[in-house]
């Protein structure tokens, strides 16, 4: 018998950590701690090694150094950021004691925590669960609109078609502060604007519905907005999609 609703069935999965550092005591003792707390930790020793492990598992939530040979955690943090798959997983960055310059530059890049070394190990393992945490809150909102009515929710976006086509277009509300959209967000609101649901979404762009609740969640995010009608509704009135 088929499991009803999989994509819980996958938030809730052990996590998967990437740990990405270039000192081998410190990946070892990390791994091994992390281990004993219940999670699957696959290590690499720079940027670049991480990177190619992170398209291969698409972990949960990356732990990286900064200051590492070949490719930094700048450098795997901006190619996380940029890719489709990635974009939206947390990353949490190793650095050294009392860099602040550091940390302001690891959270205009978009990390999500930092932790100083040398660093307690409960605490990294707390933050990590936080992270975690905040990242299934946010796909379990996203799936909780897959199981939307269909009929009700297409309602709404004609109704809401019809408000604006209707009404004093110079009216219509512009934000002055658009968020850059990745090509697959776009392509993701753009079918939720036509009354997709998750699965039909993921049917269309051949991915899983658990990569469209994440696109899903970021939208969200990024439009400041909680719910599918709030999201349709910010997107029309921004011309962000026919």
């Amino acid at each position: 018998m088929s499991d009803p609703n999989p994509s819980t069935k996958e938030v809730s999965q052990t996590p998967r950590i990437l740990l990405v550092d270039d000192e081998p005591g410190l990946r070892t003792a990390v791994q091994a701690y992390l281990e004993d707390e219940g999670f699957q930790v696959t290590t690499a020793v720079d940027g670049e090694e991480g990177w190619e492990k992170a398209q291969k598992m698409i972990p949960d939530v990356i732990i990286s150094d900064v200051m590492m040979p070949r490719c930094d955690g700048y450098g795997l943090l901006k190619k996380i950021r940029e890719d489709e798959r990635l974009g939206g997983t947390p990353v949490i960055f190793l650095t050294a004691k009392g860099m602040t310059a550091d940390r302001t530059q690891g959270y205009q890049a978009g990390v999500d925590d930092y932790m100083p070394k040398p660093f307690d190990p409960d605490e990294l393992v707390a933050r990590v669960k936080n992270v975690v945490q905040r990242q299934e809150r946010l796909l379990t909102e996203a799936a909780r609109f897959a199981n939307a009515d269909v009929g009700q929710m297409a309602k709404q976006i004609t109704e809401i078609k019809s408000m604006l086509s209707h009404g004093d277009k110079n009216n219509s509300r512009k934000d002055d502060s658009i968020p850059n959209f990745t090509p697959r967000e776009a392509s993701v609101l753009q079918l939720v604007a036509e009354g997709l649901m998750n699965k039909e979404i993921a049917r269309q762009l051949e991915t899983s519905i658990r990569n469209v609740e994440k696109y899903v969640s970021r939208l969200f995010i990024k439009t400041g907005t909680s719910s599918r009608t709030e999201l349709v509704r910010y997107a029309l009135e921004n011309h962000l999609v026919t």
